[in-house]
């Protein structure tokens, strides 16, 4: 006969029979549930089955909701962005890295202004040295395509 190890509350742990395990399952109006099935004998708990998967979807959501989303902001300069254009922009990365957002800025070459890539790169470094206070650089300039671009994270005090 079949035989499986019990635990649960209010039952005295040992081995049993299923039909005796069943039994005392019933009688406490709970349910026999399987926990170690590779184990010999198998490891069976008597509890409330509706109870338990309550408490996992809860755990579960409480685990969800402690996760962090990461956004990632993104500010557009052109090759021959002017001071204003760079300060007006620099003001705008310092609200998302207080706010705890990544920061992806780039420089997008259009036509023939990829001749510049170097004004593009220093463009970049310029940025990420200005916010150096409020951020990590995390990928220092890198072209891709018609785009050059740096990702700044914030620094782990900087967010409100």
């Amino acid at each position: 006969m079949p035989e499986v190890r019990l635990v649960g509350e209010g039952i005295e742990p040992g081995v049993y029979p299923i039909r005796q395990a069943l039994e005392m399952a019933d009688d406490q109006g709970l349910d026999l549930v399987e926990i170690s099935p590779n184990a010999a004998p198998p490891v069976a708990k008597i509890l409330d089955y509706k109870k338990f998967l309550f408490e996992q979807k809860k755990k579960q959501k409480e685990l969800k909701a402690k996760a962090t989303k990461i956004v990632v902001k993104e500010i557009r300069f052109g090759p021959n962005t002017d001071d204003h254009d760079f300060d007006f922009k620099l003001k705008h990365a310092q609200q998302f890295l207080e706010q705890g957002c990544k920061v992806r800025a780039f420089v997008f070459f259009r036509g023939r202004s990829i001749v510049y890539k170097d004004k593009g790169e220093i463009l970049l470094l310029k940025f990420a040295s200005e916010l150096e206070e409020l951020a990590k650089v995390e990928m220092l300039p890198k072209m891709e395509g018609k785009k050059m671009f740096i990702i700044l994270s914030p620094k782990k005090g900087s967010k409100k």
